[in-house]
């Protein structure tokens, strides 16, 4: 998907505003003796960047306005190094309420709705972002914020809320709750908007099924405002994204080359408008693809396929290049095994190889034995890698009122 004229127009003020500010990424375009952009190749011709230059450029150094102009910081978790912050202009705030609000539209909430807001507060960037497009659109916001599930299920039924939004985790431990303490017919859900974490088919129809909601995928990351640029539509055909706000390449994310829409990769995004920290041809290591055709829907904006994982989330086993999304498809197609699971990379120092462990959940109706024979075998057809199963009793695993790490590496 090519750049419209006017969102070339966009980058080329982005670069020249960036290299007026001396930030840390105008120094670079400057020193690369890139001034601007007047065609789709000279677009084309601009590094890359990811969060590695974003950490070197700690703390501000991406700021692009005057101080004065700041009036909000986001930051990433921090957890694989130093912590990426993100200055937002008043404008910046402004039009990311005004795509979640768009994103809330989509999924047909209105300002009659009670919308609970169970992702973290603070630093991070999920609740308040849900809150200020909630109240962009009128709706009314219950900000619970993570954990306390018995204040969220008094919440949930005292206040009426007829939209959950949350992590997948979140949400599947909810419906449990639900579930178990026979809350069913006191709930007034309707949708759930969900969004941070990838999560598999199973769990989606888990979630479904038993709160008995519309579920919608909300896209986002904190470099990029954060959730809210983007989400499916009730056709379930793909993330629409705001291209007024946005423009998204995908590439191969091996040797970078840009991919013909319709074909998977590594989502690219550049900031159009965004005043506080710019950020042009930024790669999320998300892996999906542009759907080229209309959407069913009606609507224009263009779309992105669900994400189908992270290419940093893949691991190594025997040779063997592994993502969990493989696991999640295996565990799918089994009969009375839950969405929930744990992999477990160790090196036998005896044998002087690697072992691989999974743990999954089924259902009490089913033989465990011949369940875990099932995934063996399963596994070691689609990815030639034979592991150790343990098939636990669901509720096992732990839940997560956040992100649910799955893929523990024991390995030095």
């Amino acid at each position: 998907m090519r750049l419209k004229e006017k969102q070339l127009e966009q980058v080329d003020a982005q670069i020249k505003r960036l290299i007026k500010s001396g930030s840390y990424f105008g120094k670079m375009y400057e020193e690369a003796g890139i001034t601007g952009v007047s065609s789709q190749e000279d677009f084309e011709k601009i590094p890359f960047v990811d969060k590695g230059a974003l950490r070197d450029a700690y703390p501000l150094g991406i700021q692009a306005v005057p101080d004065e102009e700041v009036v909000r910081i986001h930051s990433s978790s921090g957890t694989t190094g130093k912590p990426v912050i993100i200055p937002y202009t008043k404008k910046d705030v402004d039009d990311w309420a005004t795509m979640f609000a768009r994103c809330y539209e989509t999924a047909g909430i209105t300002d009659r709705d009670v919308v609970q807001i169970t992702p973290a507060y603070g630093l991070w960037t999920a609740g308040i972002g849900f809150q200020a497009g909630c109240e962009k659109l009128g709706a009314m916001a219950v900000p619970m914020g993570p954990g306390n599930t018995d204040k969220q299920l008094q919440m949930m039924q005292d206040l009426k809320s007829t939209v959950i939004c949350a992590t997948s985790s979140y949400a599947l431990l909810l419906a449990e709750e639900i579930n178990r303490r026979g809350l069913k017919d006191n709930i007034y859900l309707k949708k759930g908007v969900i969004g941070s974490e990838r999560w598999s088919d199973k769990k989606r129809e888990y979630i479904a099924r038993e709160l008995g909601i519309e579920l919608y995928d909300i896209y986002g990351l904190t470099e990029i405002y954060g959730p809210g640029i983007g989400v499916n539509c009730s056709e379930e055909t793909g993330i629409h994204y705001w291209d007024d706000y946005i423009y998204i390449e995908i590439i191969n994310p091996v040797t970078g080359e840009i991919v013909p829409d319709g074909e998977e990769g590594e989502i690219v995004i550049t900031t159009l408008v965004k005043e506080g920290a710019p950020l042009i041809r930024f790669r999320t290591h998300d892996i999906s693809r542009i759907i080229p055709e209309k959407c069913s829907c009606g609507r224009d904006w263009p779309r992105l396929d669900i994400i189908q994982g992270r290419s940093d989330d893949m691991f190594k086993v025997h040779g063997a290049n592994m993502f969990p999304s493989q696991f999640e498809e295996i565990l799918g197609m089994i009969d009375g095994v839950s969405s929930e699971y744990k992999i477990d990379i160790a090196h036998d120092d005896e044998k002087n190889r690697d072992i691989i462990m999974i743990t999954v959940e089924a259902e009490g109706r089913v033989n465990f034995e011949k369940t875990a024979q099932t995934v063996r075998g399963l596994v070691k057809s689609r990815m030639s890698v034979t592991p150790n199963v343990v098939v636990v009793s669901i509720g096992t695993l732990p839940r997560s009122e956040k992100k649910t790490q799955r893929v523990f590496d024991h390995r030095d």
